[in-house]
């Protein structure tokens, strides 16, 4: 986009009365017939019900665009994302801060979940993400607290490119808690996108709209952990409506945490258990295996054994494995150190493996 259509454009975005598909019609339509953001501008000036965005407004949301350092692509641009291009309701612009190149990476995809995810759930979906990342996969999600954020963390410690896409202006980042997290995106070679002008407020009903960018912009997704009231759900449903892979992780059927992941492995969704689950329909090989996805030495399996699929303090492995504290922190250490396990603030966990079951 060229740096003088963006008053025209923060006009168009920053306008009240005229709904967001109405002024995307009148976007396309104009650029379609040869037209410029202007004449669109020109066009929607006419329309009833439209109220101009005062020039306040215009004035302060230019200056931060500019002092953010944000990235216009406007669609029909050659550097608009082309898969987000082909979705039945592309954004008319992103406003990108960092490397706007990472949205159009040779493979991308999502990684969402519950806000509220469960210690193996945040797990889950730090080490899948990292798992994408060494494998050259570009990892998407929202930014939110739980499954997003542990995504995001995921890609970065493995070096990946990370896109965030988030429900409000770059001015207004949520969670605030994550601007740490938002920034290491931006500063290497990720990218945090927006289609609200810089000033906007984040409101409850841009995440259902946000949803469909996350999608958009991937190959397909993965849900983590959800329940059937979560809106990773919503970005299933437009992944399917976009023609993505949908993919799921299951879990416990003991509580309500993974209800949303196991209705969509009924309704069809690809199972996934590892890494290798996820690469193996974009037919991508894992960049990274373990020689073996147990540990070798008698001790170490016996104690990893007794591990299961949720968070277990160190007083219950002692008593299901029967050795003394001291033996058992040893090899939990141990079992740390090589991969196998992980510790959180509610006890310990099997690291889900790149090859092997999550």
């Amino acid at each position: 986009m060229l740096p003088d259509e963006l008053p025209d454009l923060l006009e168009l975005l920053l306008c009240r009365g005229i709904g967001r598909r109405a002024v995307r019609r009148i976007v396309i339509d104009t650029l379609h017939g040869g037209g410029n953001l202007l004449s669109a501008r020109q066009r929607l000036r006419n329309l009833p019900g439209f109220v101009p965005a005062s020039r306040q407004e215009l004035d302060d949301a230019r200056a931060e665009t500019e002092r953010l350092q944000l990235v216009a692509l406007r669609i029909g641009d050659a550097d608009y994302p082309a898969l987000l291009a082909a979705i039945p309701d592309p954004p008319i612009a992103l406003f990108v801060q960092g490397d706007a190149s990472a949205l159009n990476a040779a493979l991308s995809v999502a990684v969402v979940g519950s806000r509220r995810a469960s210690s193996a759930g945040l797990q889950i979906a730090r080490v899948l993400a990292a798992d994408l990342g060494r494998g050259g996969v570009a990892v998407v999600s929202g930014l939110a607290s739980g499954v997003d954020g542990a995504a995001h963390a995921g890609a970065l410690e493995s070096g990946a490119v990370t896109v965030a896409v988030i429900g409000g202006g770059h001015g207004r980042l949520y969670p605030a808690q994550h601007r740490a997290l938002a920034a290491r995106i931006a500063q290497h070679r990720g990218a945090l996108v927006s289609e609200y002008p810089v000033t906007i407020q984040p409101r409850p009903g841009h995440f259902p709209e946000r949803n469909r960018i996350i999608s958009g912009l991937s190959a397909g997704i993965v849900v983590v952990e959800a329940t059937i009231r979560s809106g990773s759900l919503i970005t299933a449903r437009m992944a399917l409506e976009q023609g993505r892979e949908v993919m799921a992780v299951p879990g416990s059927v003991l509580g309500p945490g993974h209800g949303g992941c196991h209705r969509l492995l009924k309704e069809g969704a690809l199972l996934v258990e590892g890494v290798a689950d996820v690469l193996a329909v974009f037919g991508v090989s894992p960049a990274v295996a373990k020689e073996t996805s147990l540990p070798q030495d008698p001790l170490l399996l016996s104690v990893f054994r007794a591990l299961g699929n949720a968070s277990v303090d160190a007083q219950v492995l002692v008593d299901r494995t029967n050795l003394p504290v001291d033996v058992l922190l040893g090899a939990l250490v141990r079992l740390e150190l090589d991969g196998f396990v992980e510790s959180g603030h509610d006890g310990y966990i099997r690291r889900p493996s790149p090859t092997g079951s999550a």
